[in-house]
């Protein structure tokens, strides 16, 4: 079947399975059905750029704790998980060998199944970034509208990003890695390349709970940020045991509050890449 919007998700910091998208992408497909759409027109894929990082945090963690009994151990292992993840990614980032280039080759290689997916077409995309998995994304489509390594990852209109038509960011840390940004500049979106039928349908929803400390609301950062995020939306994850504190940035996947507004916006695109 000719499949016609493509949905790219990229997973956050934290011990993550390679299945992470499963339960998220069937809940979306269910709601994407009950809107009367035909949800096999539309290809998922999931970016898994966990295993370059995890290791090295696994084996620091094994290094602090082993012969030192810690206080709050599951919070220690969780700022293990969060920093040396963002850390890493954002070191020595000129090299293509380092953690940044090699996430980056891990998400365009996902990006390229997706097109495959498409039929090799250059359709409409949607982008659902989790966490550090927003910063992740925001860095690839800034390079690519930068035309960095253009010769590596330009070979399409999808690969550069110019059919991305849907955003939706969640529990987002992109305002801790704005602060040595003088002016803080965000990504154009939607991006200029865009058709018109699209770009009037193209939203940037970014999901943000109170009582997560590594979510941020987007548009206040600047005032490029306030014109290209369509609308900070406060929402209330988790469950009754963690919806109340920090423990809820893992929360945003499954949780009905993300999965009404993500779904909204798909079918959205998929309503305006079939109209005339």
């Amino acid at each position: 079947m000719d499949k016609k919007v493509g949905v790219l998700l990229v997973h956050g910091m934290g011990s993550v399975a390679d299945d992470f998208a499963h339960d998220t992408i069937q809940e979306l497909r269910e709601k994407i059905s009950g809107k009367g759409l035909n949800r096999e027109d539309i290809a998922w894929q999931s970016v898994y750029w966990a295993p370059i990082l995890s290791p090295r945090e696994t084996q620091l963690w094994v290094d602090l704790s082993a012969e030192h009994d810690l206080n709050w151990a599951k919070l220690r292992k969780f700022f293990v998980n969060a920093f040396g993840s963002s850390t890493a990614y954002h070191s020595r980032k000129e090299c293509f060998d380092d953690f940044y280039g090699r996430v980056h080759g891990t998400v365009h290689d996902s990006i390229k199944e997706l097109q495959l997916k498409l039929g090799g077409h250059d359709k409409p995309l949607v982008v659902i970034a989790h966490s550090l998995g927003s910063v992740i994304m925001s860095d690839y489509i800034w390079d690519r509208q930068n035309k960095k390594d253009e010769a590596r990852f330009g070979a399409s209109r999808f690969e550069r990003m110019e059919t991305l038509s849907g955003m939706v960011t969640l529990g987002s840390n992109i305002p801790l890695f704005t602060l040595a940004c003088d002016p803080v500049t965000s990504i154009k979106f939607p991006p200029p390349e865009l058709p018109e039928k699209l770009k009037k349908r193209a939203k940037w929803l970014n999901l943000y709970d109170a009582d997560d400390v590594l979510g941020w609301p987007l548009k206040p950062l600047s005032p490029s940020y306030a014109e290209a995020v369509t609308e900070d939306m406060e929402v209330n994850v988790g469950n009754i045991l963690t919806s109340w504190n920090p423990a809820n940035h893992a929360g945003y996947w499954t949780d009905d509050s993300v999965i009404k507004p993500a779904a909204y916006l798909i079918a959205t695109i998929l309503e305006a890449s079939q109209a005339g």
